[in-house]
């Protein structure tokens, strides 16, 4: 089920009405979660909630085996946990990674001279499966490093995983933060819904009015046999589309949850007003960078350790937020990219310069933050052309273009949702500038009531109709 549906705007508020009908009871708050969550899901396809069912059933047996050796003085089990990720990993290697190895192991055997064959699994790949998957991970290591207590309560372990707001696309929560949210009372709150009901608004005009907009231009301008123009056009239009889109999904995904007296982490930090490349990471998909840094960076080593281990635990945790998003070289060449971009920074120490807020105390930017931010996002808007390609030779013949004079030449033709995309990201820009200091764009508005249901409704006449039809969310392929 697509937020921007309207099979979401029936079903939300119905899930709205029997939740908090159900307030006096934890545990029946939870079940209508869980009952909700599986709807949702199912929605698009009821066949794998087996498989969503499968993982969190793993990971709360795993953590109730913790539990009883904690309860009885025993050190927590490697093999628990060890058996725990084996599970976890194998199930998004089987639907996400299987055929692409097997292809790219047929192939290469192929080129020696050795003739092989190897079944595929041909599957779809099931909406939303790097996202709760890691989410379970991360419960069942959390217990092991003893940093959360192994909840006893199955329906609310259930919920943990499958809350729908952050379902298919995130952000990746963590079982210290969202799990006790939903073993505690919960009380509706007035204030609290009309927040997430403004958050969830901005993110309906990032996702329908930025996003799919600049998807079209997108797709127009890096069609086949794009020239320098229309892959600088395509490139730049892409990268408002996945920052709209993304960022877009987690304002409609963390306003939603406020709706439900859930809190959801912070996603996005404005990362086109990053300084750096380090910065805009830090700013960029936070709970899954964060993540990483967590789970994989710092138990290599992290920074802490030699500058041959440094590089190695840089393109480490690079190179598989890469794989992590597809299997793909160019999403590979892509983690490949940033880690480039990021080595020098954290060798020479300049990896925290930039920790604040931009132009912080200044209405406008002063000129040395205007270039370094045209400077990092240009780094950026690099990396998404590598990104956006489907294979490494349409990567490398895009930037070939876009690099090459003699290529440009004046657009075949100009979409009309051009000038609507243009309007759309000033606006977004403008409005998230302003409001940097606060978690998200739209939070701080003037305090009286008419103007600012002025701006609502034009911010909800803008979704409805400049919106040029129903699309998928961009993260729903990951």
């Amino acid at each position: 089920m697509l937020f921007n549906s309207i099979d979401f705007l029936v079903f939300l508020p119905v899930v709205f009405a029997v939740y908090w009908c159900a307030a006096r009871s934890v545990r029946l708050q939870n079940l209508v979660v869980v009952v909700a969550s599986y709807v949702f899901y199912g929605w698009w396809d009821w066949r794998f909630l087996g498989l969503m069912a499968f993982t969190s059933a793993w990971s709360y047996v795993a953590g109730a085996v913790e539990l009883s050796r904690a309860d009885a003085g025993k050190p927590p089990s490697k093999f628990v946990v060890a058996t725990s990720a084996v599970v976890n990993l194998g199930v998004l290697g089987a639907f996400k990674y299987y055929d692409f190895f097997i292809g790219e192991a047929v192939t290469f055997l192929g080129r020696l001279g050795f003739e092989a064959h190897a079944p595929s699994l041909r599957v779809i790949l099931p909406v939303g499966i790097s996202f709760y998957t890691f989410q379970a991970l991360s419960y069942t290591i959390d217990v092991y490093r003893r940093q959360i207590r192994p909840t006893r309560d199955p329906i609310a372990f259930f919920a943990y995983i499958s809350f729908f707001p952050q379902l298919v696309a995130g952000p990746i929560e963590r079982a210290v933060n969202l799990l006790p949210q939903f073993t505690s009372p919960r009380r509706f709150d007035y204030a609290e819904a009309v927040a997430g009901c403004r958050q969830a608004l901005w993110g309906f005009f990032k996702k329908c009015v930025v996003a799919d907009n600049c998807a079209v231009l997108a797709d127009t301008f890096l069609g086949g046999g794009a020239g320098g123009v229309d892959v600088w056009i395509g490139s730049l239009a892409f990268a408002i589309q996945i920052y709209g889109d993304f960022s877009g999904y987690s304002d409609i995904a963390i306003g939603v949850s406020r709706l439900f007296g859930i809190r959801l982490m912070r996603n996005f930090a404005f990362p086109y007003f990053a300084r750096d490349i380090a910065e805009f990471w830090r700013r960029w998909h936070i709970s899954l960078t964060t993540w990483f840094r967590d789970y994989l960076y710092i138990p290599l080593g992290g920074s802490r350790c030699g500058t041959a281990r440094r590089i190695r635990n840089t393109f480490a945790i690079f190179l598989v937020s890469g794989l992590w998003h597809g299997a793909n070289w160019t999403f590979l060449v892509w983690g490949a990219f940033h880690a480039v971009l990021f080595l020098p920074l954290l060798l020479l120490g300049r990896n925290r310069d930039n920790t604040g807020v931009t132009a912080d105390g200044r209405a406008l930017p002063r000129l040395v933050d205007v270039w370094h931010m045209a400077r990092t996002f240009f780094l950026a808007l690099i990396g998404w052309t590598i990104f956006r390609a489907r294979s490494i030779g349409e990567a490398a013949s895009w930037l070939a273009s876009m690099f090459n004079p003699r290529s440009f030449a004046s657009p075949a033709g100009v979409p009309r949702e051009t000038a609507v995309a243009a309007v759309a990201t000033v606006l977004m820009l403008s409005v998230e500038w302003f409001n940097r200091r606060e978690e998200w764009g739209f939070a701080r508005l003037p305090r009286r009531t008419p103007f600012r249901w002025a701006v609502y409704i034009a911010v909800l006449w803008l979704v409805v109709f400049y919106a040029p039809g129903s699309q998928s969310f961009v993260y729903f392929q990951f």
